[in-house]
């Protein structure tokens, strides 16, 4: 078995709209509470960042997928919302919404336009991001998967 370690450094100032800083080595920003939350809106926030880990680890999957399965992918992109309810001052991260458009080339056959909307779905299953917050985030699928026109 195999083990990976990700470190994170954290620098906090204290109090509710201070603004701090994360380096985990390739991602160094600073950090504070959404303006949505009555926070300073300076740099990124555990909001963003819980929904930028679950969308590159999806997209990711799904280009990994792809290659794997050898489909003539012309053109893939994905747009992702996050959902958070506030109930009597609670907040909860609701639910995360992959919204991504996959256009295979013009020479895909109908059977590799299956294959790709299958793997569409399978990769939200497969990725350890979406595994991790299973049961606790809601996580919703709206895919688009076409062939070129001709």
């Amino acid at each position: 078995m195999a083990t990976h370690h990700f470190h994170l450094k954290a620098d906090w100032p204290g109090g509710r709209n201070a603004v701090g800083n994360i380096d985990a080595g390739n991602l160094k920003t600073e950090i504070s509470i959404p303006p949505e939350m009555d926070g300073p809106g300076v740099g990124t926030n555990p909001d963003e960042m819980l929904l930028g880990a679950a969308s590159t680890c999806y997209i990711i999957t799904l280009g990994a997928m792809f290659e794997r399965a050898d489909l003539p992918i012309d053109y893939m992109d994905l747009q992702s919302t996050g959902v958070v309810d506030v109930t009597k001052g609670v907040f909860t991260y609701q639910k995360i919404i992959h919204k991504p458009t996959v256009i295979m080339k013009a020479s895909a056959t109908e059977q590799q336009l299956t294959k790709a909307k299958q793997l569409t779905e399978k990769a939200e299953q497969s990725c350890m991001i979406s595994r991790a917050i299973k049961g606790n985030v809601e996580l919703e699928l709206q895919a688009n998967v076409d062939i070129q026109s001709k």
